[in-house]
């Protein structure tokens, strides 16, 4: 019989990626399905950093580089940290991974073990609690639900820390939420990470470009220095420049940390592509005015999605921040009848209704850690997302 590992076996496929397979196979079958299921801009990556790639080919960069990234692509991170966050990072300060899933992994893997304990609020992104689970550690689960805009507060990160607390993952904006701190909220949770000097934080700013609030971005370690030493500050190229396929996360932090997290980069992944690392320094360093004009379209979806799915039956969906996702909260629908006589038991009954009925994927609830809810994507455009959500409505208003 095949014998797999031990570590394997703690983690489980990804159900963003699972429903984004399906509705691709759907597709191909001839079905009109409307996916709003995958975590990727519509948007095209912008020509100068497609330029800079092929540039780079030309030149002949296409041999390894160092582990952990090019100077190059480094002093451009460097630049972006400090032009964008105020914060000042040396060379051996800072890495580069293929996503900011990988360096978000190398990190946790390089630190954790078992008896270790990572705190995780949710509803949260699919891959942390497996990631934390390969590692060895024990997930932590904070619950925000929508009644505090899906965000945590100081005294429930209080209650979850322990002496094995190793770390605690911050994602503002949220990916599946949208929700974002303000200064306020951070400079809370900060206090209490103060009084507990064996506690790390991982902060993922993967989203920081796709921001609509009131209030202005800031991350963690811009906002309380002291802790500075404490955090890693990861953030990638993949949703503010589109550049999903071109893999390439990074992130700031101290030194024995970056060090330990090229340890095991190098032997596993080594590099990443090379050509995507001069396309990478090429986004962070080159013109930045089209992020407005894209986070101005993304404003507009989002309007739209949120005011078409409040008028759905049974669904209830707070306005997000950022990012480019809402997370209706489905409640009024759990109970309920479809037309042909299934109960709608659980949030995933629904999305299965959804998907077969209606024809529009979404992804469950169970997947993100706090239900009844599902997710939906609005990255893409305002007809499409206009049919998606009055299928939807269709579909709340058969349910008995």
């Amino acid at each position: 019989m095949p014998r797999l590992s031990a570590a394997l076996d703690r983690i489980h496929p990804s159900q963003t990626l699972a429903m984004t397979a399906r509705v691709a196979e759907l597709k191909r079958q001839g079905v009109d399905v409307i996916g709003l299921s995958a975590g990727e801009p519509d948007f095209d990556t912008p020509d100068f950093v497609k330029e800079a790639a092929i540039d780079a080919i030309r030149a002949g960069k296409t041999k390894y580089t160092n582990v952990d990234g090019t100077p190059e692509l480094k002093e451009a991170i460097a630049r972006k940290f400090k032009r964008e966050n105020g914060l000042d990072y040396a060379p051996n300060e800072i890495i580069a991974g293929v996503g900011g899933k990988h360096v978000i992994f190398n990190a946790l893997v390089a630190t954790c073990e078992a008896g270790d304990e990572v705190i995780i609020p949710a509803p949260y992104w699919v891959s942390y609690p497996d990631m934390v689970a390969y590692s060895g550690a024990t997930p932590v689960i904070i619950e925000g639900g929508a009644d505090q805009g899906y965000k945590i507060t100081p005294e429930q990160l209080v209650g979850a820390i322990t002496p094995r607390t190793r770390w605690v993952i911050l994602n503002s904006p949220s990916n599946p939420s949208g929700a974002a701190y303000s200064a306020e909220e951070l400079k809370g949770l900060g206090e209490v990470l103060r009084r507990h000097e064996h506690v790390m934080l991982l902060s993922d700013d993967m989203y920081e470009h796709i921001f609509y609030a009131d209030f202005p971005f800031t991350t963690m370690a811009q906002l309380c220095p002291d802790l500075k030493d404490r955090i890693l500050t990861e953030n990638g190229c993949s949703k503010a420049y589109a550049m999903t396929g071109w893999r390439i996360g990074y992130a700031g932090g101290p030194a024995w940390l970056i060090k330990a997290m090229a340890k095991l980069q190098s032997q596993s992944t080594s590099n990443p592509c090379s050509i995507a690392q001069a396309a990478a320094a090429a986004a962070l360093d080159g013109p930045q005015d089209f992020l407005a004009e894209r986070q101005t379209a993304f404003r507009k979806r989002r309007d739209l999605v949120v005011d078409m799915l409040n008028q759905a039956p049974g669904l209830h969906c707070p306005t997000p921040e950022g990012a480019f996702y809402v997370y209706p909260d489905a409640s009024g629908c759990i109970g309920k009848t479809t037309p042909d006589g299934k109960r709608i038991g659980c949030d995933d009954d629904l999305i299965g209704y959804f998907l077969d009925h209606a024809r529009v994927a979404a992804v469950c609830g169970t997947a993100f850690g706090l239900s009844p809810a599902f997710r939906v994507s609005y990255a893409t455009s305002e007809e499409v997302l206009r049919e998606a959500c009055t299928r939807i409505q269709e579909a709340c208003a058969a349910l008995k």
